[in-house]
């Protein structure tokens, strides 16, 4: 008779995994997150090359990522069928990292060559995009799906979030160093075709050998023997509605993630680019200051999840992310309202360490630190829903599941470029987006500022109001678990 004991199984049917494989699999977000990256600054190509106006361009985010979201539970349903010799998850990595790599490369390197017609070209950007964004749900929707077979350790799989975190950290930290670096040899302009070759030929490799390692990770747990009950369970399409309807764990992650994630999005490179470019007078300060700010953030990034994501639950986690979040986005819209971002630069354009780049710094860093909490923990708590779903109906659909919040999640945050595009329209810039060349304005000042620090208060509300409604707490985790590890015994045995 099979027992659930194997190389990776502890007591009680708790499966865990080598540390460093956690830390290899996250890299399949970053290869990921690094395309997001890049698609951020496709606003300005489209403005710059394919002659559309700012709403048009922003409203073109927009349309992608709903058909993003269309997309998920197709690819999500195809992943819960899928069990094949390669595994349930990593042919969708691959497959959809080919796809990001030469669909983004068409995007920025053909586009502009076409006919000098707007309708054309903007056609041709629909069309390759559309292509491009199921390449991106394909690798994506593995993230969260593969979580929960990669080990279900409550102490365990919150671990994910502090590598997740720190990477991402250093990403938006290093595209942020990279973007100004590279734009500065172009006098500050967003507008020239050297600018998106560059991004893409570095994102495009580092991409490529962050999904080889995360494939690498994930190959031993990739066994239908770490798959729900252990046994093959047939889900239907009538599946999906009954989880929609009843899963109230999924229900509010949903909203509580979607909502921030919105907040998040908003915040895009023009925001960042109008306030150290226009707001302080010098661009390249925002990577220097955000160097400074990348390994404290990390190492609290680090303590707060390893403290309490692993002690008191990923639900009081989040709660605490959330509040603390809350506070110090406050604060620091406060600081550059009333205090004088100027005085950040000094004469010779190097950092002054005066008061308020000093309390912009140690803001920043707890801010950091907070939503490392809040924002990367999602993921992991997606596996814990998915988990819920076996121990609700025995149905194992961590594809579906991880699609079905996907769906939700783009459909309100692609809202977001629209927002900034409308907001930044209103200020004056209907026809082009202002980059770091902009003239300075009070309105344009404080419209920055809602869009970096107002839109992301208003999500971590949302987080709060959702979360007091989420069922899975620590101690209910670890009931689902022993009650799966039961099921999965006695499948076992039958088999």
């Amino acid at each position: 008779m099979k027992t659930l004991s194997s190389k990776y199984y502890g007591e009680n049917g708790i499966h865990r995994v080598p540390l460093w494989r956690i830390a290899g699999f996250a890299c399949n977000n970053l290869a990921t997150n690094l395309y997001l990256c890049l698609m951020n600054v496709v606003a300005y190509y489209l403005i710059g090359f394919v002659g559309v106006a700012v709403v048009t361009a922003s409203s073109f985010s927009m349309m992608m990522r709903i058909w993003d979201g269309v997309t998920d539970p197709i690819i999500g349903f195809v992943v819960d069928k899928t069990d094949g010799k390669f595994g349930k998850n990593r042919p969708f990595m691959v497959i959809g990292n080919v796809i990001l790599c030469t669909m983004s490369f068409v995007l920025y390197h053909v586009t502009h060559l076409l006919p000098e017609n707007t309708a054309i070209r903007f056609a041709f950007f629909i069309v390759v995009s559309a292509i491009y964004y199921i390449g991106y749900t394909f690798q994506c929707v593995v993230t969260k799906s593969a979580q929960t077979c990669l080990t279900n350790d409550p102490k365990q799989r919150p671990l994910f979030s502090i590598f997740d975190g720190c990477y991402n950290t250093v990403m938006f930290i290093g595209f942020q160093a990279l973007l100004a670096s590279i734009s500065a040899k172009y006098g500050g302009s967003f507008y020239e075709a050297g600018l998106f070759h560059e991004l893409w030929m570095i994102i495009a490799t580092l991409s490529a050998i962050l999904t080889i390692i995360a494939v690498i990770s994930i190959a031993p747990k990739d066994r239908r023997e770490f798959f729900g009950t252990g046994k093959v369970v047939k889900v239907g399409l009538k599946d999906y509605w009954d989880t929609l309807k009843n899963n109230r764990a999924i229900q509010m992650l949903v909203v509580s993630a979607s909502t921030d994630k919105l907040a998040n999005t908003t915040k895009t490179s023009t925001v960042t680019a109008v306030l150290f470019g226009v707001v302080v007078g010098n661009f390249a300060l925002s990577a220097s200051i955000q160097g400074f700010t990348a390994i404290p953030t990390l190492i609290l990034t680090m303590f707060a999840i390893g403290t309490l994501a692993t002690r008191l639950g990923q639900r009081k986690a989040m709660l605490i992310g959330s509040w603390g979040g809350i506070i110090v986005n406050a604060l620091l819209a406060a600081l550059w309202i009333f205090g004088d971002p100027k005085t950040m630069a000094n004469a010779n354009g190097g950092i002054n360490w005066g008061f308020f780049t000093i309390t912009h710094v140690l803001l920043s860093i707890l801010l950091g630190a907070l939503t490392g909490i809040s924002g990367n923990i999602v993921i992991p708590m997606t596996a814990d829903c998915a988990d819920y779903e076996v121990y609700r109906t025995g149905k194992y659909v961590p594809g579906m599941m991880g699609t079905l919040f996907s769906f939700v999640d783009k459909i309100i945050s692609s809202l977001a470029p629209m927002i900034a595009g409308l907001a930044y329209a209103a200020v004056g810039y209907a026809d082009k987006l202002p980059d770091a060349s902009a003239t300075y304005t009070p309105a344009l000042h404080y419209v920055s500022v809602f869009l970096m620090y107002g839109m992301v208060i208003l999500g971590l509300i949302c987080n709060i109001i959702a979360l007091k409604f989420y069922p899975l707490t620590k101690e209910k985790m670890e009931e689902i678990q022993s009650e799966i590890a039961a099921i999965k015994a006695k499948a076992m045995a039958e088999s």
